[in-house]
């Protein structure tokens, strides 16, 4: 079978061989009004190619677009439907699906915003600092430092947007809802990891709250048989942030006592710049896919997953701080991706 162009194409050489219209809807090869059309068009334009329709006109001039775009850039958060309203205003009646149809033409898509911390002055500048200092250093460079953090666990975490698929009629099955509790028990957690691998995990006693004492014992009983096991003789640094139990003067001494190097000073709300956040993820997503019903479920599922990563993992998210690192000088002291 024949496709369009070549069918104009055998239509117009049959009619310059002295076919008629007639003649030539004889052979079937179009319906008559077709080949009368296909004939007509090539008498009044020379070609065989057909003119490409114009379409609906546009209801918004380049400017009225333009216009559009800065009202949204003026506030990300404005929706689609309130942009027709403020659109319509300057003139332009169109509907909320014109409006995202016109804003995708600008490049600018509709996503979840990211969630970070508020960066003030202090902290873009300390995170330039940081960075600028250690811009230079490798992946074997960061290879020598330990990471540290705390975290919380939470049984049945709102962990974000999840999607489910189910037939109609099942928006409220078991199987198709996220269960939530009003006030959900939550386990801290903290743990460190360097490139060969994850180190201790400790998870803190119900209703303690982390204080320079319960910090040095953790240091005393996670870190330092970590550094022997990791680097044993070989020098490391190791890092944590800025939190006021970190900072305190019996800390700051008794890891001088201990000979363990501090990478820094770390700068303020940058959970970008420290791997171990990404190390978190991970280990919350193996968790809850599990689906702990109790605290007990909860502690043993972080141990049991704390001890399945690979060192490949690890090795990956060291490898990463060159990369944060140039990132955040490139944006001047912003957010980083990672």
């Amino acid at each position: 079978m024949v496709n369009c162009k070549e069918t104009r194409a055998v239509i117009i050489a049959l009619h310059k061989k002295g076919l008629t219209g007639k003649d030539i809807a004889a052979s079937k090869i179009a319906p008559k009004s077709t080949i009368y059309r296909i004939i007509k068009n090539f008498k009044e334009r020379g070609s065989i190619v057909v003119k490409k329709a114009s379409g609906r006109p546009r209801k918004s001039s380049k400017r009225q677009q333009h216009l559009l775009k800065l009202i949204q850039l003026r506030d990300r958060g404005t929706t689609s439907a309130e942009l027709a309203q403020e659109w319509q205003q300057a003139g332009v009646s169109a509907s909320a699906c014109t409006v995202r149809r016109r804003l995708l033409e600008d490049g600018l898509v509709s996503r979840r915003a990211a969630r970070k911390p508020l960066l003030s002055r202090k902290n873009i500048r300390d995170r330039l600092i940081f960075c600028k200092r250690y811009r230079d250093w490798t992946a074997e460079d960061w290879g020598k430092v330990i990471f540290s953090d705390e975290s919380p666990f939470q049984l049945f975490r709102a962990s974000g947007k999840k999607l489910v698929r189910g037939r109609q009629g099942e928006r409220y099955h078991q199987s198709c809802v996220m269960p939530t509790v009003k006030h959900p028990e939550t386990i801290h957690v903290w743990g460190c990891f360097s490139a060969k691998g994850e180190g201790s995990l400790t998870i803190l006693p119900k209703n303690t709250a982390m204080n320079k004492e319960w910090y040095q014992h953790i240091l005393r009983e996670q870190l330092l048989p970590t550094i022997q096991e990791q680097f044993g003789d070989e020098q490391c640094l190791f890092q944590h942030d800025g939190a006021p139990c970190h900072k305190a003067k019996g800390i700051t001494k008794w890891l001088g006592k201990q000979n363990i190097e501090i990478l820094g000073p770390w700068p303020g709300n940058s959970p970008d710049l420290n791997p171990i956040e990404n190390l978190w993820s991970i280990l919350k997503r193996r968790v809850d896919k599990q689906k702990p019903t109790n605290s007990d479920k909860l502690q043993a599922l972080i141990m049991q997953e704390w001890a399945a990563i690979s060192q490949d993992v690890a090795q990956k998210l060291i490898d990463s701080m060159p990369g944060r690192i140039a990132e955040v000088l490139k944006k001047k002291g912003q957010h980083c991706k990672c």
